[in-house]
């Protein structure tokens, strides 16, 4: 099993936006630090490099409300510590993976998670950084692989279509108002993060400009046929976006960009959506038939296929 973290099950405080803000309230010192949801040693279990041993460093906050997310104690209910950028390094430094993923949550939404990859890379880690491609990170930010996850139409939560695995609030009496003292998500936050999400949730210029910098995988959780005109729609997007764009004042563009060759078919994902194997076994031969017939690379979830849904995996 993988290595435990011994990170606390302190709540990280939200703002309005669902950030864990690095406040120095949050932090028992001066020192940069960010808020940890988990910190552990397992198998890669998504992407081009699934079965790759890494330590996952998983940041709490987003930006986003997916209502399928797997990982919503980093978004609906946020959960961690803050932890000193020394003590993370020390922490992945004391395990044996040379890969390190940074993820989330999303975890461009903190300055120091930028800090972190710089750190990270003086020491000869291979860097994934798995994020929505909403955010653009500094020119000079070290990433070997950007594994970013467009979000769908499919993705955005309503009050029909609540938070997978979140702890909803139950109506105060049969009047269409919730409690404002249950526990749980209610359906007013679920209506304004669907509004806010759905704003958000796609930001062209920002994707074009990943794939433009870094060596990027576009990897799209898939929850039936329905999403595949928007994926086909959206790389088709990116492509032009990438074509339209002079990239010659970016530093960190250094040769000219040509769509096809920096996103080729094989490097759009299709990965089956599911947190638990029995989700799996209803969505993975639907997923890897559409990946034939689009040819788009299928990607398994190893970690939910060996450990189900436990945490640290």
């Amino acid at each position: 099993m993988p290595v435990t973290s011994n990170v606390d099950d302190d709540h990280v405080a939200r703002d309005e936006q669902g950030v864990a803000p690095n406040e120095e309230s949050e932090s028992e010192s001066d020192e940069p630090a960010l808020p940890i949801n988990e910190l552990f040693a397992s198998l890669q279990g998504e992407g081009t490099l699934a079965g790759q041993p890494s330590t996952f460093v998983r940041t709490s906050g987003c930006n986003l409300r997916c209502w399928f997310c797997d990982s919503y104690h980093t978004s609906w209910e946020p959960t961690g510590a803050w932890m000193a950028l020394d003590e993370i390094i020390d922490s992945v430094t004391d395990r044996d993976p040379d890969h390190v993923v940074l993820t989330g949550g999303e975890p461009l939404v903190h300055d120091e998670a930028v800090d972190l990859l710089h750190e990270l890379d003086e020491r000869g880690y291979h860097l994934t950084v798995e994020t929505n491609g909403t955010i653009v990170p500094p020119a000079d930010t070290p990433i070997d692989l950007a594994s970013v996850s467009p979000k769908l139409a499919s993705s955005t939560p309503s009050p029909e279509r609540p938070p997978a695995g979140v702890e909803l609030a139950e109506d105060a009496d049969d009047s269409e108002t919730e409690s404002p003292d249950a526990d749980g998500v209610d359906d007013a936050e679920i209506e304004r993060w669907g509004e806010k999400h759905e704003a958000d949730r796609l930001d062209l210029d920002a994707l074009a400009t990943l794939v433009a910098r870094y060596e990027t995988q576009l990897k799209f959780v898939v929850t039936g046929p329905d999403d595949v005109p928007e994926i086909n729609d959206l790389v088709a997007d990116v492509r032009d976006r990438l074509d339209a764009t002079d990239f010659a004042d970016d530093p960190a563009v250094d040769a000219p960009i040509r769509a096809t060759e920096r996103l080729p078919d094989d490097q759009v994902l299709l990965m089956p959506e599911g947190q638990t194997r029995e989700r799996l076994e209803e969505t993975r031969r639907v997923v890897a038939d559409i990946a034939l017939e689009q040819g788009y690379r299928y990607t398994p979830r190893l970690h939910v296929d060996l450990w189900n849904d436990a945490p640290e995996t």
